[in-house]
């Protein structure tokens, strides 16, 4: 019997709603801008099992491990052997499970909608890199974590999934609604001594 859906109500876990444009963002070294809200889903399938789903609904499943890729709206994380994070526009996370599940309805797997539990950072500028690394023991030059890469990791005491997109600048920190607050104030504290 197919489970019924509700839609979350979603509380912003940082008090300002700042996804709009920082007039005075080009004059600093690091920018942190809070991203709107996204569709967010854990997918569990068996790495043996990716030659009859290479891509579900839209989202590419055969990626390398610790890489993203985006087209259409649509992000997929590789996070481990068995372990994607997909992430699509809010407001198409009902279509979105429903596409996924149509697709995998005959191979073993789990999908659980995460989105409620995530909140989104973009760290950009020039000194974005060295800001992250005041809390992250990553190699986060361009050689070693370019873009399309993607990983779980800490930021001080917070574990964050860390994504260098291809189609955006800087990179972007995901992490526990819970712990927004504090990975917020540890980035803008790491990108004080970069200004």
């Amino acid at each position: 019997m197919a489970e019924a859906r509700s839609v979350p109500i979603r509380r912003m876990a940082l008090a300002e709603d700042d996804w709009g444009s920082d007039p005075n963002a080009h004059a600093r070294a690091v920018i942190i801008r809070l991203l709107p809200p996204q569709a967010r889903f854990s997918l569990r399938l068996p790495s043996t099992l990716i030659d009859r789903a290479a891509s579900v609904a839209g989202f590419a499943l055969d990626l390398p491990i610790n890489r993203c890729w985006s087209a259409d709206g649509k992000g997929t994380l590789r996070l481990g052997p068995d372990e994607w994070l997909l992430c699509g526009p809010e407001a198409e996370g009902n279509a979105i499970a429903d596409a996924i599940e149509a697709s995998l309805r005959d191979l073993a797997h789990a999908l659980i909608d995460v989105s409620h539990a995530h909140v989104a950072l973009l760290v950009s500028g020039p000194q974005a890199a060295e800001a992250i690394n005041g809390g992250c023991p990553l190699d986060l030059s361009s050689g070693a974590f370019p873009p399309g890469a993607a990983t779980r990791t800490l930021v001080g005491n917070a574990e964050i999934i860390l994504s260098h997109w291809q189609d955006r600048a800087g990179f972007e920190v995901t992490c526990g609604r819970s712990f927004a607050a504090y990975v917020r104030e540890f980035l803008e504290v790491a990108g004080q001594g970069r200004q």
